[in-house]
């Protein structure tokens, strides 16, 4: 860079050299970053959107982190550090602390995940990690750029019909839910990752009205007791209304149910309802078959 200055000094005028000069420090900076080391292969990562996703006004964002821990800001930890998500913004300096406002969100607490509301149309997200002075390490953790779309069209409550029963949506024939991993009868570790398959139909999220699509719902160790009401959300039926179709799931050590469900935009099963059948998976510390215990004879 030095010697590119050097060789148009010459035809500058002096105040346009030092603004080039002073442009080539401030290039520098940003690409070096903040005074707080990142450790190789650190990187930080949207785990439930997807370049491309659509997702409703009001959306859950979890963060995802490798080689590096979470802190809150202010406290000086060795390989840490807290999540800032950028919002329809660039990069900003990485040697400078980030801007706090509606397009740089901070979340100094530590959180790993985040309810953000957006209005519809076209915006642009990216995760970027921070020290404990709000300033990016050097090299910055950063995520990729990714577009996403929020939806206008935000679905009515279900109405009830007659009688107080929900009116369900329909399934066109053949819609299918399946799991693509893991099968039945694996064995997994306790953090594992399950991914949903879908023929027939499209993923919307929660709250998007659309016909021939719903969100999917998996069931741990328990069933509907009603096809025609909302699923409930707690530890045994996980919601996934961001249109995820896969998930890393922690289970308890043992042997486990499993079941996917698709829903409309209210959480309610379609009719005829798509579910998956109940597959059953065993759950080990190493997420592999326990060897057999062998018999020595005395």
């Amino acid at each position: 860079m030095i010697d590119a200055v050097k060789s148009v000094a010459g035809g500058l005028p002096r105040a346009a050299l030092v603004l080039l000069l002073t442009a080539s420090t401030v290039t520098a900076q940003e690409r070096k970053g903040g005074p707080t080391p990142s450790p190789s292969g650190a990187a930080v990562y949207f785990v439930d959107v997807k370049n491309g996703s659509t997702l409703p006004p009001k959306a859950t964002i979890h963060f995802g982190l490798r080689n590096m821990g979470v802190a809150p800001a202010g406290l000086d930890r060795p390989n840490s550090g807290h999540h800032h998500l950028l919002i329809d913004a660039p990069m900003p300096a990485a040697d400078r602390p980030i801007p706090n406002d509606f397009n740089h969100m901070h979340f100094g607490a530590g959180q790993t995940e985040a309810e953000i509301e957006l209005t519809p149309g076209e915006h642009t997200l990216q995760l970027l990690l921070a020290d404990k002075d709000h300033i990016p390490h050097n090299p910055p953790v950063a995520s990729e750029v990714i577009k996403i779309r929020v939806a206008s069209q935000v679905a009515e409550p279900v109405a009830a019909a007659e009688g107080g029963a929900i009116q369900q949506r329909p399934s066109p024939p053949g819609a299918r839910v399946y799991f693509v991993q893991p099968r039945n009868g694996d064995v997994v570790a306790r953090k594992t990752l399950i991914r949903f398959g879908l023929t027939g139909m499209g993923v919307a999220p929660a709250g998007f009205d659309k016909a021939n699509t719903g969100h999917h719902h998996l069931l741990i160790d328990t069933s509907l007791h009603a096809l025609d009401e909302r699923i409930p959300n707690d530890f045994e039926h996980l919601h996934f209304g961001l249109g995820q179709t896969e998930a890393l799931v922690t289970l308890p050590l043992g042997t486990h149910s499993l079941q996917l469900v698709l829903a409309d935009a209210d959480h309610v099963p379609h009719k005829p309802p798509v579910m998956s059948n109940v597959i059953r998976v065993t759950v080990t510390r190493t997420g592999r078959k326990p060897r057999p215990r062998r018999h020595h004879s005395r």
